[in-house]
């Protein structure tokens, strides 16, 4: 969810806002139906289009004509080519594509959530039957399989970051919580062999998951842990716990929870990685990702919300970790944060 700030609201601001679902769902069909991959062979008419894609020929025209009319395409003589930067961006086969990130971001569970978003600030909770608190939500599998093109800046941070303290252990065993694609642990694990990981997700993730760390070389030195991270037996002692996009799911207090789960499972100079959305003392016109966001927790869990750098300083130190160091990247609304162990 993004926004642009104003500093005077027009109509026409107004409108758009209004609309904007309609640019979502053609920009999200176009990218289903494979137009943009169609088109970086060159331009084609709709007749074209349609054929190599086996779409109605009337809704193909209709489609390429809208995409054009947001500035998606580009049409002259009937014939439709790919706008400037929609190959970069919007080709799956580029090497920047964000077009499956359409996936997540605007998934069907996500706007089936928003659309009763009125009855969620009624009743301060989600009131859909399926959400991010529903066991195997079906969600997290597009996540896993589709958000690794936004994980690749705050892994690689968190690699540069680990790397000097990884490298005077003698090896380094990671638990990573919720892992989704589990992207974190493999980065870390492809920086040094002497890394071990321990993904803990659903059993469905966990699958995905593997094809990731299959592709990335890593696979045989990655074990499971299905099920609900605040029941299954942790293992450990690790080295490292990577608790990434999950604590904002939750309220203070069971984030909290989870939080002396994982600590308990550290050896007692093991360091502590959290990366998700952070509420700063800045407005939420300058800093609006994170108070976005959370309008989606409070849409799709009981009680979660993106906390503030303060109340994570609570929760880590009740959990019985440091203070933690905040890491920032440019033009990335995620934060990185790590934390020790605190000796009694």
């Amino acid at each position: 969810m993004t926004a642009t700030a104003s500093p005077h609201l027009t109509k026409d601001r107004v409108f758009d806002l209004i609309q904007g679902y309609r640019n979502t769902s053609l920009l999200r069909t176009g990218i289903r139906l494979g137009v943009f991959d169609c088109l970086a062979e060159g331009p084609l008419t709709a007749g074209d289009v349609s054929a190599q894609l086996d779409l109605d020929p009337r809704g193909g025209l209709i489609l390429l004509n809208a995409l054009a009319a947001i500035g998606l395409l580009e049409v002259a003589d009937g014939v439709f080519s790919l706008a400037p930067g929609a190959r970069e961006w919007l080709v799956s086969g580029s090497a920047g594509s964000v077009a499956n990130l359409v996936h997540v971001l605007a998934s069907d569970w996500e706007w089936d959530a928003l659309k009763v978003l009125d009855e969620a600030v009624r009743t301060g909770g989600t009131v859909v039957r399926e959400q991010a608190e529903t066991p195997d939500f079906r969600y997290w599998q597009d996540f896993a399989t589709h958000a690794t093109a936004a994980t690749g800046p705050t892994a690689d941070l968190v690699a540069r970051e680990l790397a000097g303290w990884m490298a005077a252990r003698p090896s380094v065993d990671v638990l990573d919580v919720a892992c989704g694609h589990g992207l974190y642990g493999y980065a870390l694990a492809a920086r040094d062999p002497s890394v071990r990981v321990w993904d803990l997700d659903w059993p469905h993730v966990l699958e995905i998951a593997a094809g990731h760390a299959e592709r990335l070389g890593v696979r045989d030195r990655v074990h499971h842990i299905p099920g609900d991270m605040f029941e299954e037996p942790l293992g450990g002692p690790y080295d490292v716990a990577l608790v990434t996009n999950v604590l904002h799911h939750f309220s203070e207090e069971r984030a909290t929870e989870l939080l002396r789960r994982v600590a308990g499972a550290l050896k007692p100079d093991g360091r502590l990685v959290v990366v998700g959305f952070t509420l700063t003392d800045e407005p939420p016109d300058r800093d609006p990702a994170p108070y976005l966001f959370s309008v989606l927790m409070l849409a799709w869990t009981t009680a979660g919300e993106v906390h503030t750098e303060r109340a994570y300083d609570r929760m880590l130190t009740a959990a019985g970790f440091t203070a933690p160091a905040v890491h920032r990247l440019p033009n990335v609304p995620m934060r990185v944060l790590i934390a020790d162990r605190a000796h009694p």
